[in-house]
């Protein structure tokens, strides 16, 4: 290529550049004062850029105060450094929505339907105003599953004093953030999304979505506040995202309907093709969530390069409806999880995977090939795989994996039970025996160089290193771990109710009951 022809180019490209179209919401109105509300001002700066063909919608530096905005196809809304649109306090400035058997609802701060090549860029931020959304002085009780089968009863998780770990009442709020639904290329890129009242930035039913170098921050101590959910999208990337929040900090779900929330529009197709990497999470329930109550299924999901620190769940993986999940890899993860008190779900377990019935009339989905590899873990529960008689979770694989399982300073109000929530029924938490590694109901269970390192445990129903229950074709290879120091009388490994077992461990290694 010669060099009048690279001249060529830029110049070119300088002259595209310069016809850029640049609508300052300044121009049209808006006022960085922190007090006047900018809602049509910003959204004439919107509807002009898009009537014109697209271009740029820029926010300068100063605090704009808004309602509900409509972002459309070809606009690139840009916040400066220092810039930030704030959610109003008002909820009378939100867009109303009609959810069917439901009372009236509202959007949160942006809103884009059906657009296409449409983006969030720059270096300011968008805040939520969580602040006059909650009673920052009482904490939710346990609305889900009761508490009458714990092994605490009424006791369970209870503070003394104050509100614990949360999480706080909220009050009328607005429902997602900012959303996406039914949009095509869609670039989230760099901003910093702040102090959302419900979940903050949600992809539903959109293709070609990309998330990267995002700050989403809000309280851990609200409800609802899930950092990014991506319902039924397809061809996803999300990378080098810092995600510090109450709720599920990356939820991955296939839901073509949720309850009362916008967004949704009944689609039935696949969620697929995502992929999640080089990332920080904090969440008081889970650090990824993938599946819950799903009428779509979920494959091809991709997850590496993660931290998850100072969560109630570290990775759960859940079938509660027809959805099935398939075909997920998760390498290079470092996990640290510990139990909460309050109305959270989950109890401190690094790994958790379940499926059960959350749904009547329908045909359970299943979990099918998932594998794990170089995981290292520090937790207060254990990894718990949990299917079932009617939804057997099939090709599991974990290979070099390291597991540190700690004493908890809330065994007494908290330990001994697990969290099954989203199932049917009132049994959804209840006491059990916990091992460092549960399964049940597993068909193809492989673990390789597999260690499990014990804290001074004391309470009776610490149990078993790994303890394998209902299964065909199960591989244990290469394990290092004990039993409970509170039962230093157990095998390090209680193998029942199955057949198909291949392993290397000696035999006065484990024990075996009912397998062929």
């Amino acid at each position: 290529m010669n060099k009048f022809f690279i001249t060529a180019l830029l110049v070119y490209a300088c002259y595209l550049t310069t016809q850029a179209k640049i609508y300052d919401i300044i121009n049209f109105g808006a006022l960085p004062d922190n007090k006047t509300v900018n809602t049509v001002y910003i959204q004439n700066a919107i509807d002009s850029c898009s009537a014109d063909g697209g271009g740029t919608v820029y926010i300068p530096a100063g605090i704009f105060i808004t309602g509900t905005l409509e972002l459309k196809s070809n606009v690139n809304l840009f916040l400066e450094s220092g810039a930030e649109l704030k959610g109003s306090p008002d909820i009378g400035d939100y867009r109303d929505y009609k959810a069917v058997e439901y009372d009236s609802v509202h959007y949160g701060i942006i809103y884009a339907h059906k657009a296409t090549n449409v983006s969030i860029t720059g270096q300011g931020a968008i805040n939520g105003n969580e602040e006059v959304f909650f009673d920052w002085q009482k904490a939710k009780i346990i609305e889900w599953g009761g508490t009458q089968y714990t092994r605490q009863k009424g006791n369970y998780r209870a503070v003394r004093s104050g509100i614990g770990d949360g999480p706080v009442v909220p009050k009328q709020r607005p429902r997602q953030m900012v959303i996406f639904s039914e949009c095509t290329n869609v670039l989230v890129r760099d901003i910093q999304l702040l102090k959302s009242p419900f979940w903050t930035l949600h992809f539903a039913d959109c293709d070609g979505a990309t998330a990267s170098g995002l700050k989403i921050w809000a309280s851990l101590y609200t409800p609802n506040s899930d950092g990014l959910d991506i319902t039924s999208c397809r061809n996803v990337v999300v990378s080098d995202c810092d995600i510090r929040t109450g709720d599920d900090a990356i939820a991955i779900t296939g839901y073509a309907r949720h309850f009362e929330l916008p967004g949704f529009h009944n689609l039935l197709h696949p969620s697929e093709n995502i992929t999640i990497t080089n990332c920080n999470l904090q969440s008081r329930s889970s650090g990824i969530r993938i599946g819950f109550l799903d009428q779509n299924s979920l494959r091809n999901i991709h997850i590496s390069n993660i931290n998850i620190t100072d969560s109630n769940r570290g990775i759960g993986i859940f079938v509660r409806d027809e959805g099935s999940v398939e075909n997920i890899t998760i390498a290079q993860v470092t996990i640290q999880t510990r139990m909460h008190t309050g109305d959270w779900w989950g109890n401190g377990e690094p790994i958790h995977i379940s499926a059960v019935r959350g749904r009547p009339d329908v045909k359970l989905g299943r979990i099918k090939n998932i594998s794990f590899r170089d995981v290292i873990c520090k937790g207060e529960n254990g990894i718990l795989i949990y299917g079932s008689e009617e939804s057997k979770i099939e090709d599991i694989r974990f290979e070099n994996m390291r597991f540190q399982f700690v004493d908890s300073r809330i065994n007494d109000i908290a330990g001994g039970n697990i969290d099954l929530r989203g199932a049917m029924g009132d049994r959804q938490l209840f006491s059990s025996e916990i091992s460092a590694f549960y399964a049940q109901h597993v068909i193809g269970l492989s673990l390789n160089n597999m260690n499990v390192e014990w804290g001074y445990m004391t309470e009776d129903y610490f149990r078993y290193g790994v303890h394998i229950n209902h299964f065909m074709q199960l591989i244990l290879t290469n394990i290092n771990t004990a039993s409970s120091p509170s039962n230093k009388n157990l095998p390090a490994v209680f193998i029942e109710n199955g057949s198909g077992v291949t392993t290397d461990l000696s035999p006065d290694f484990y024990r075996i009951k009912n397998v062929n």
